[in-house]
């Protein structure tokens, strides 16, 4: 199983960094930074004007730069069966 990277963005430092996902849904991105034992889980939530997804880890904010549209098309790519499920 290959696990699936993004690129978030800490707000502080303005740094980029390689997170990993550990569930993605177009209302919550769950990532985990770090690695065994020393490893944090973050929940990303779209933004207000749902441009963004953003989340607090250990006191920094860290942003992922995407659309909820963006993730929702993503998301219907990899498993278009589940866009056939959703009702509108």
């Amino acid at each position: 199983m290959q696990n699936e990277t993004i690129t978030v963005t800490n707000t502080e430092s303005g740094q980029p960094m390689q997170v990993v996902v550990l569930n993605k849904r177009a209302h919550l991105i769950t990532v985990v930074i770090g690695e065994g034992i020393h490893n944090v889980q973050c929940d990303l939530v779209p933004t207000r004007n749902g441009q963004a997804y953003a989340g607090t880890i250990m006191g920094r904010e860290i942003v992922y730069s995407r659309s909820r549209e963006q993730v929702q098309a993503d998301l219907d790519a990899v498993n278009p069966d589940l866009k056939k499920s959703r009702k509108f």
